[in-house]
């Protein structure tokens, strides 16, 4: 088994390339891959860069070119949900494109034709990620995460995008790095640290609180890898 995790920023990955063994850069398609083994297991670490259009080339030649069978997801996401607060973990039950708009052809909001409007992950994975929240008594919550190319701070953004899609928070590649993945059929598991709560303003807490949060959700993907490994 060789496991991607990804992550869209340096500050998303900087807390796993610290705690992997043997690591070799390798640079590839203008980015730099990280292959490199976590208790056994080998596995590539690479960050995007931020969007989708990134994250999507990046996820594809982690499973392409590189030959991962599983894809893990560790990064940071807004609260547009009132319930979560920085530093709570969520996984993604569902994931939509809440940019994705050809509505004025009919259809619903986050759908094209010959797509899907939510991409759900692997069930295995949910399953490990429970049993790791559990051994660590970690309170890991579910929900619906909406991925866009727009970084949103504005309230009535937020609340147009959790009333259309029943999201819980916010970010800006998960839905395009579940796309790929469900056309490779490679399982995949989406996790997001809250960096900042829907009741704060984004622009100006994302900087202070992204640190912390993306290590939470390095320590708890690397748990996952642990468990896998097992």
């Amino acid at each position: 088994m060789k496991i991607a995790i990804l992550g869209a920023m340096p500050e998303e990955v900087k807390p796993l390339l610290e705690k992997l063994d043997n690591i070799k850069k390798v640079d590839y398609a203008d980015n730099s891959y990280y292959e490199a083994q976590y208790k056994g297991i080998d596995v590539v670490v690479a960050y995007s860069k931020i969007g989708c259009a990134f994250s999507t080339l990046t996820a594809t030649l982690l499973i392409e070119h590189f030959g991962c069978d599983v894809l893990l997801f560790s990064g940071v996401a807004g609260a547009i949900n009132s319930g979560y607060k920085i530093g709570d973990l969520i996984y993604a039950s569902k994931l939509c494109k809440h940019d994705l708009d050809i509505t004025a052809f009919g259809h619903p909001p986050g759908f094209v034709p010959e797509g899907k409007v939510y991409i759900y992950p692997d069930e295995k994975l949910v399953q490990v990620a429970k049993e790791v929240a559990k051994s660590k008594n970690i309170d890991l919550k579910e929900g619906v995460i909406a991925t866009g190319d727009q970084f949103i701070s504005s309230e009535e953004k937020k609340e147009q995008i959790k009333t259309t899609f029943n999201a819980d928070a916010i970010e800006m590649e998960g839905y395009s790095v579940a796309l790929v993945c469900d056309a490779l059929n490679v399982p995949f598991f989406i996790l997001r640290a809250i960096s900042d709560s829907a009741d704060m303003d984004a622009s100006f807490d994302f900087d202070t609180f992204l640190e912390k949060s993306a290590k939470i959700s390095a320590d708890f993907v690397l748990e996952m890898v642990k468990k896998l490994a097992d």
